[in-house]
């Protein structure tokens, strides 16, 4: 029934209305300098928990925005106890319907560490060069929390009324590290202030090819299950001058090879099946063909050999676990006594963690490596319905500024904060409008970036679609 009723809402879109001219990009759009000023603070604000504050940002954020005219009243910096960086702002406009819930406006302001040394440019400087934004936290997320402050502004100094409250929570802790997660705190604490008919955070947006093609606008429907294996081996070490045939440096080393032997299998779900078959209407003829046979027969090694030639078709399909550290001996001039590595998975929802552990341990085949379960994310509580109402209004925008380009749900390859709120009976959704190609602009890692036009576009889009679910009866 809900496969019927999703299919039904990507076929309709694919048959909209005659596409409307897309509006022209080169000149600035109202209120853009003010705009480009936020962002560039926001960039330009460490908030990473290794060397960064949130509380700062979020302090510099609602002074911008009081300057600006935005109410005092109706802005607070939320500081969990105990936890004096890990600061969230939080700010509302006023429905005129007391009864109507409100719409929610979250995102997460805490950023993934970057070392300025590996760095072509300054992580922490917004730098604008050749179409596109640089610098940690451009894509992820900090250009849809400048559109989010920027649409506060914006409808405070129109004047603007709607009927449902609009709200919005830039918080602190969703990439970890040693914050608070500002999210679950803000759900669990003070719930009256994130909670809403409906709310949007990260995730899904638009899709590019290598052309740069528009290949669909994407709304995040599901999400993965993100855990944490470690490997480590101990020996008894000694002087490096006479050399063990059982270091456990090569012997983690081979154990990471193994590792590379892992494979999961090609799994869909009702999300991810319509968005292949969204874009086998949109993509070039070759990856078309093989996501029709994927679909037809998710085990056809051929076609899973072109999809995978992009990270994002690969993990969108499968349950994915790879290392992302590794540590090991004491002492240049001693053998090592401990090595260790930790393992990163991504699980496809509903799968078993259990199953990724066993495949781990398998893959590894050395009975002296123990294997050891870390942080696993929360069994996340069911994705809400994709339903019209949510579909419609996101519709109507793009076929005035995304012409021609269909919507989908998707299946996403990351967690967000949705499911914090979820959880708590709060329906929240990953939309961006923010289009990337198969990179994602190289989110979490170096040289971050987002193209201009793609933030422009998504500022132009979330002002509209937002005023669309606030006015809705």
């Amino acid at each position: 029934m809900i496969i019927s009723r999703l299919a039904a809402l990507a076929a309709g879109v694919a048959a909209a209305l005659a596409p409307i001219a897309a509006e022209a990009q080169t000149q600035a759009q109202p209120g853009e300098a003010a705009f480009r000023a936020m962002f560039k603070e926001m960039i330009e604000t460490d908030t990473s928990a290794a060397s960064g504050d949130c509380t700062v940002l979020a302090n510099k954020i609602a002074a911008r925005m009081q300057a600006a005219g935005f109410p005092a009243k109706n802005l607070k910096v939320m500081v969990p106890d105990g936890a004096p960086k890990a600061g969230n702002l939080v700010a509302w406009l006023p429905g005129k319907d007391p009864k109507a819930k409100a719409v929610l406006m979250l995102g997460h302001i805490d950023v993934v560490n970057a070392f300025r040394a590996d760095w072509t440019r300054d992580p922490f400087a917004l730098v604008e060069e050749n179409g596109q934004f640089y610098g940690r936290g451009v894509s992820d997320m900090k250009s849809q929390d400048a559109i989010w402050a920027d649409n506060m502004v914006r409808y405070n100094a129109e004047g603007y009324h709607p009927r449902r409250t609009i709200r919005m929570a830039l918080t602190c802790g969703e990439e970890g590290g040693g914050f608070v997660n500002g999210a679950d705190w803000l759900a669990q604490n003070h719930r009256e202030l994130v909670d809403a008919g409906i709310g949007l955070t990260e995730g899904g947006g638009g899709d590019l090819d290598a052309e740069g093609k528009r290949l669909a606008v994407t709304v995040m429907a599901a999400e993965k299950v993100f855990s944490v294996f470690t490997l480590e081996i101990t020996g008894p070490g000694g002087h490096s001058s006479k050399p063990r045939n059982d270091n456990i440096i090569e012997a983690l080393g081979q154990a990471l090879a193994n590792l590379k032997t892992l494979s999961f299998p090609t799994q869909l779900n009702e999300n991810s099946r319509l968005y292949f078959e969204t874009l086998a209407t949109r993509a070039d003829p070759e990856t078309a063909a093989a996501i029709r046979k994927v679909l037809a027969d998710p085990a056809d090694p051929a076609a899973n050999a072109v999809l995978d030639r992009s990270v994002s078709y690969h993990a969108m399909l499968r349950t994915t676990c790879i290392p992302t550290l590794v540590e090991g001996g004491h002492a240049t001039n001693a053998q090592p006594q401990r090595a260790k590595a930790t393992i990163n998975c991504r699980t496809l929802p509903g799968a078993s963690v259990d199953e990724a552990e066993a495949a781990i341990v398998k893959a590894v085949h050395n009975p002296l490596m123990k294997v050891t379960r870390g942080l696993v994310g929360a069994a996340r509580a069911p994705s809400p319905p994709i339903t019209p109402e949510l579909v419609a209004p996101i519709r109507k925008v793009a076929a005035t500024i995304f012409p021609g380009v269909p919507v989908t749900p998707m299946q996403e390859t990351f967690g967000t904060d949705a499911g914090r709120l979820v959880a708590v009976g709060i329906p929240v959704y990953g939309f961006s409008a923010l289009f990337r190609g198969d990179d994602a602009g190289n989110i979490h890692g170096l040289n971050e970036h987002i193209s201009v036009q793609s933030v422009m576009d998504a500022r132009s889009f979330m002002y509209r679609l937002i005023k669309d679910y606030a006015d809705a009866k």
